[in-house]
């Protein structure tokens, strides 16, 4: 039996290839819960979604994927690997001292990263900026995607930012909700429920039905932003 290689995984990658890729990153303090409850909804972004590759990085129309959620970012670093925007080779090196592979995702050592995050609520308020800027400067095209976790809903800045891109009809800006149960505070109806208040497209699916993923990702929402609230097994069962 052969084994694969980090450059054999990455060779024309499949989501069944992310597990091995995650399970080459070692180390303390991995939050793998925090990371397995994303994998998915990931995959299906950067797989059949967004408009950006290693070679369009910096490119001024493509679309933004800011992920809010930063704590436990080995799904985030296998599926980046995955698509090319990182060496695999890079990813034993998880957690260490000098690597480019932190706890939090850092923008200035990784391509692709559009954000340096981990600080719970501060993802969806750069999102809003992120698609406000956008607008301000005429580009209709690109897509500005922003990653959360339900307990980022216990803060704030983030319903003071569905409140305001619902007001501003920022229709070029999506959200992921990832729900694993794991907020202090609850909201009467769902989480759907407290964006469609505000105004926004949403919708509710199971977080690791791909195909489910893909529909509620490319639902037409035109003058409204939308939530995508992906539900998947409680963190503390």
């Amino acid at each position: 039996m052969t084994t694969k290689t980090s450059t054999d995984l990455v060779a024309g990658a499949r989501f069944e290839d992310l597990q091995a890729l995650m399970a080459l990153m070692t180390g303390d303090e991995k939050h793998g819960p925090a990371a397995t409850s994303t994998l998915d909804a990931l995959w299906v972004l950067y797989d059949r979604v967004l408009r950006v590759t290693p070679d369009t990085a910096e490119a001024q129309d493509r679309d933004r994927f800011l992920l809010s959620k930063g704590h436990g970012p080995m799904a985030y670093y296998a599926v980046l690997a995955a698509k090319g925007f990182i060496d695999p080779a890079v990813l034993p090196s998880f957690g260490g001292y000098d690597s480019p592979l932190g706890h939090h995702p850092d923008r200035t050592l990784l391509p692709g990263v559009e954000i340096s995050s981990g600080s719970l609520g501060h993802g969806l308020p750069l999102g809003v900026g992120t698609a406000l800027g956008l607008r301000a400067q005429g580009l209709t095209d690109p897509a500005v995607w922003v990653l959360v976790g339900d307990a980022e809903f216990d803060e704030g800045s983030n319903h003071e930012a569905v409140a305001f891109a619902g007001a501003s009809g920022l229709d070029r800006l999506h959200v992921v909700v990832i729900d694993n149960s794991s907020a202090t505070h609850g909201w009467r109806g769902g989480i759907a429920q407290r964006f469609a208040a505000e105004g926004w497209s949403t919708a509710t699916v199971d977080g690791r039905d791909h195909e489910a993923l893909h529909r509620a990702y490319t639902a037409e929402h035109p003058g409204r932003p939308h939530a995508v609230v992906a539900r998947v097994e409680p963190k503390n069962p």
